[in-house]
């Protein structure tokens, strides 16, 4: 096995396999990567940690074929610190993978192509045509939700739920104290229903391939694996093998007062008070009144913050707390102007939404003062 590849074309290619590896494995060839090595010039480098898998394909310069594994975080480490613009000449001579450049010349045990685990996926999934920026959309909006709590109680909580029914695709995520869902429309439809919960690891894998992506991507979603394909990478990952809770119920509706409010002002005055609230341990405290909202919290040692902000409110006077990281959350997801928080009593859950994105809802779980 030997070929010779630009710097740039193997650092960015180690780069999305690094997300997948973990640094401390217990069993050591998950720490490499699988290094492919065709005749005709294409070469991939696959990564797994048996839960999900990524493949990323390249083309370089061959001269023989062949596989191995490399320990991938010190592959991509020394190619990262090779000279720029460098090509890159790297081979395999018995138990070791030689790496040149330059004046350079470095070699790091491997271990054996069939001591790493094949992935398994089935191919019976849906294929969803989507744009990449739709999906990233449904992404950003939700990922925020997803329960990270260390704890693996509910793991249904613990990833992002997609569903797709005739021609609209909907993610949800929700930790029991919140809860996030948006929805689109596909520009093809299918009969039937499928759906899966995504692991907060994988769509955190997924949002980092779409960042560059402006085309359509291929999302297969089967009984128990998703799995997103691009012209130069896929990802493979586990669902979680559990049932998502019924959320639609947690959704409040009926009467209720609107506040209105600007969403950046609104964002900088609890960012500001949020300061005093002791690494969020104290909630933030929204007295609404006419027109008018006074944010507040109040810390150890007597300390205080309070700011009063001008709005558009005409119902009745309430006051509500929340976890002011759950506020913030929000307000970083939300890229309109203005935003509703759709109020039900001191002791409901808050809806809030934006005029510009109707799709979009969150769910948010009072704290009783």
């Amino acid at each position: 096995m030997k070929f010779t590849v630009k710097k740039t074309v193997i650092v960015d290619a180690l780069s999305s396999a690094l997300g997948v590896v973990e640094k401390r494995q217990a069993i050591p060839v998950l720490s490499n990567v699988l290094i492919n090595v065709e005749e005709g010039g294409n070469i991939s480098l696959t990564a797994t940690d048996t839960e999900s898998e990524i493949k990323t394909t390249f083309q370089a310069n061959v001269d023989t074929g062949g596989k191995t594994t490399a320990p991938a975080n010190k592959l991509s480490e020394l190619c990262k610190l090779l000279p720029e613009g460098s090509d890159i000449s790297i081979y395999l001579n018995g138990d070791k993978l030689f790496i040149e450049s330059g004046l350079g010349k470095y070699s790091i045990s491997t271990l054996p192509s069939d001591d790493f685990p094949a992935f398994g996926s089935d191919n019976d999934g849906v294929e969803i045509k989507i744009p990449a920026v739709t999906l990233k959309n449904l992404i950003n909006k939700t990922f925020f939700a997803i329960d990270n709590t260390p704890s693996w109680e509910r793991p249904a909580l613990k990833g992002l739920f997609l569903k797709v029914e005739g021609e609209n695709i909907t993610a949800v995520s929700t930790d029991a104290h919140r809860l996030a869902t948006t929805s689109s429309i596909l520009k093809s439809s299918f009969n039937g229903e499928v759906s899966g919960i995504i692991p907060r690891k994988a769509v955190s894998e997924i949002g980092k391939l779409l960042s560059e992506l402006t085309g359509d991507v291929s999302v297969f979603l089967s009984s128990n694996t998703v799995k997103l394909q691009t012209n130069r990478s896929s990802f493979s990952s586990k669902l979680v093998a559990h049932k998502f809770p019924n959320y639609e119920h947690t959704i409040p509706s009926g009467e209720c007062d609107v506040l209105k409010v600007n969403t950046k002002t609104f964002s900088d005055a609890v960012r500001r008070v949020r300061v005093l609230s002791d690494h969020n341990e104290k909630p933030i405290l929204l007295q609404v009144k006419s027109n008018k909202i006074l944010i507040s919290t109040a810390g150890r040692n007597q300390e205080e913050a309070e700011e009063s902000l001008s709005t558009e409110y005409n119902g009745k006077d309430v006051e509500i707390a929340f976890k002011s990281n759950y506020l913030q959350d929000i307000f970083s997801t939300i890229e309109s102007e203005e935003c509703f928080f759709n109020l039900f009593g001191p002791d409901k859950n808050c809806l809030v939404t934006s005029p510009e994105d109707p799709n979009f809802k969150c769910i948010l779980m009072p704290l009783l003062m």
